[in-house]
């Protein structure tokens, strides 16, 4: 198969995805606005470029007579950068900007779902004006959510009765330079993912995985862009039932059938309540870290997906390993409120040993890998059990030293794992 695919995004995701293509019969070259050392190793060429510049992403690509792209970070994919591809003649596996809305604009997110009748959509209300906003924070009865209509980088929610009280939420909407904000009912219960390819009008879901937002062990502290995330040998989480985990995929195939010409990957984040199944967001492209527990374990072809994808054939059917996964962040101290970088990273694939190595937000000297400001890599654990995909990623985690860096070390482990089972048993009243 003679194809030269374009990988769109420097992150830890596209490191995974690199690697999901790496071992594909195809050509394999990326650029981003970071040069990120294991997709340089990977790739047969990467381009340090702005990666929201659509023009300068459809010069590269034309430059390596690219036939396929794909898109992974949300941010090019709001500036169009799917659109400049398809218009020169290079299939984006991502949506276009104006099917990406479901992911860059929250307030259209939520008036989508209500229009058609999409199941689990929570009470909202949407506001361009922050006094109104405010106004109805004091006369809702309950707990709300604040979020900001735009992007955020996974940060910019604040949650009414956990984060901040109705006072703060208040005040932190009318210090925000937010133009637009989003109020939605607070859902109690468990989040999860379930991820989808999507192309022609099909959609082929991957297993559930569960993401954690908060900065510090026992979910404490702010949010951050995810600090890791676990998947099991199944479709379904321990906390969850295989027909809960159906009802999610039921939302997604409700959404895809509202999205015309929808491509690339749609992934759904839902919190499972003691009413089902609620939509939390969407987000228009696979998610970080949670590509990095699906792709390991996938084997179909992930260039097989892509090439159905663009001729518009039927999409193949996925299979996935009977393995579960835990993905742990290695972050620079600080974050995300007050990073330092500048910390060198004393790991690589062969010190990582049985886990899975995935460079992020780096910079690569001529004497090593340094932190910037951002999460810096993540290792996956891959195995039988949940407990001995975490026992491998914690093995990485030591040989890596935590000097500059921080880690949730708490994630996947088994008592973690059971508070999750625990909560849903006990808002069950089981």
């Amino acid at each position: 198969m003679d194809e030269t695919v374009l990988l769109v995004g420097g992150g830890g995701r596209e490191h995974a995805i690199a690697r999901s293509l790496a071992d594909s019969e195809a050509s394999l070259y990326a650029c981003a606005g970071n040069r990120n050392p294991g997709i340089a190793r990977l790739a047969d060429g990467f381009e340090t470029l702005e990666e929201t510049n659509p023009t300068a992403v459809r010069s590269y690509a034309e430059e390596v007579d690219a036939t396929l792209a794909v898109v992974g970070p949300e941010a090019p994919l709001e500036a169009g950068v799917a659109d400049a591809l398809d218009d020169a003649g290079v299939y984006a596996f991502g949506p276009q900007q104006d099917e990406a809305r479901i992911e860059t604009d929250k307030a259209f997110q939520r008036r989508f779902m209500r229009q058609h009748d999409i199941p689990g959509c929570p009470d909202f209300e949407t506001f361009d004006d922050r006094e109104a906003a405010c106004e109805y924070i004091d006369s809702y009865e309950g707990d709300l959510v604040v979020k900001p209509a735009g992007l955020t980088g996974g940060k910019g929610v604040r949650v009414v009765g956990d984060q901040v009280t109705a006072e703060e939420a208040k005040e932190y909407i009318r210090e925000s330079d937010y133009d637009r904000i989003v109020l939605e009912e607070r859902l109690i219960g468990e989040e999860f993912t379930v991820q989808a390819f999507v192309a022609n009008g099909q959609l082929r879901v991957t297993p559930s995985v569960q993401d954690h937002k908060r900065a510090h062990e026992g979910d404490k502290g702010p949010n951050t862009g995810g600090m890791g995330s676990y998947s099991d040998d199944a479709l379904e989480l321990p906390f969850m039932t295989e027909e809960e985990y159906m009802d999610a995929v039921d939302v997604l195939r409700a959404t895809v059938d509202a999205l015309d010409g929808y491509k690339g990957v749609l992934y759904g984040q839902f919190m499972l309540t003691t009413d089902g199944v609620n939509v939390v967001e969407f987000n228009a492209r696979f998610g970080d870290p949670e590509a990095m527990n699906t792709l390991p374990v996938m084997g179909t072809d992930l260039l097989d997906v892509l090439v159905a994808a663009r001729e518009g054939e039927s999409l193949p059917k996925l299979r996935f390993s009977r393995e579960a996964t835990v993905c742990k962040y290695a972050v620079p101290d600080g974050y995300p409120t007050n990073p330092a970088g500048g910390t060198r990273i004393d790991i690589d694939e062969e010190s990582a040993g049985d886990a899975l190595l995935y460079y992020a937000s780096v910079e690569e000297r001529g004497d090593g890998v340094y932190t910037t400001t951002s999460r810096s890599f993540a290792v996956v654990g891959v195995a039988e059990s949940i407990t001995t995909a975490e026992e491998i990623a914690e093995e990485a985690i030591a040989a890596a030293g935590e000097s500059g860096l921080r880690v949730r070390h708490d994630i996947g482990k088994p008592e973690l794992v059971q508070q999750r089972i625990d909560h849903m048993a006990e808002l069950r009243g089981e």
